[in-house]
């Protein structure tokens, strides 16, 4: 192969790279995955699954033999994992320990 026709390949590979490369980077810029998420947190979603001053009750498999009003607790925390504090109860308690809301 001849001196300009590597050098003619070696330039259309390099300009075919830095297409690709800023190809990426103009959609990963309107695609804005991380912001979107940032934003919603820190306003507050409004699709949380509880709040602070909510009753909550546990799944009668968690607490056997015990009746709802025994089993029901009032949220004091909602933490950002999505976890709650609860008042009366120790640690954190993620949604699936609950009844589902009426």
């Amino acid at each position: 192969m001849k001196k300009g026709t590597k050098h003619l390949l070696s330039g259309l590979a390099l300009g075919v790279a830095a297409a690709g490369a800023i190809g990426a980077i103009i959609m990963n810029r309107n695609g804005k995955p991380k912001r979107g998420r940032r934003r919603r947190e820190e306003t507050g979603a409004s699709d949380v699954w509880a709040r602070p001053g909510m009753q909550v009750t546990f799944r009668a498999e968690l607490m056997p033999g015990r009746e709802a009003s025994e089993r029901t607790f009032q949220v004091t925390e909602l933490l950002r994992s999505g976890r709650v504090l609860l008042s009366g109860a120790v640690g954190e308690h993620t949604q699936t320990e609950f009844e589902p809301g009426r």
